[in-house]
């Protein structure tokens, strides 16, 4: 009988304090343990974005102890899956991975700002990632 592998993916963003937070957190919280679930970000802030949080916070969805990482080799050699988020963010992609860019909603272009932006954006990146999950756990 063979294993098989656990389905993994990488979310990246430019700071790595919001929007991949927002999908890492809500595929952790879809995909439990059936799809390993990393972020970074191309120029890592010092801290996530407070109403990212507070967003994932209203679904029940507790990011406690993230924090912004960098992209690193290491990563990008452990994940199938590479979904850079927004269109700050420049990553070239890997042979062998598949790679997505998703340019993610941005209410602030519409003059939406503050908690009813995340939440728009969050709800966005949310309906990406179940489509996202679906095709890779396959069902």
């Amino acid at each position: 009988m063979t294993q098989e592998k656990t389905p993994s993916v990488l979310f990246v963003c430019s700071k790595n304090g919001g929007k991949s937070q927002l999908a890492a957190g809500l595929m952790r919280d879809i995909a439990g343990d059936a799809i390993a679930v990393y972020s970074a970000g191309t120029k890592p802030a010092a801290s996530l974005n407070p109403q990212a949080v507070e967003s994932l916070t209203e679904l029940g969805i507790d990011v406690t102890g993230e924090y912004p990482k960098p992209v690193t080799d290491e990563v990008l050699d452990a994940v199938d899956t590479v979904i850079v988020l927004g269109t700050e963010a420049r990553l070239e992609p890997v042979e062998g991975k598949r790679f997505e860019v998703w340019e993610t909603d941005e209410p602030s272009e519409r003059g939406i700002e503050g908690m009813e932006r995340m939440r728009l954006v969050r709800d966005d990146i949310k309906a990406r990632v179940r489509t996202l999950y679906t095709e890779l756990i396959g069902n």
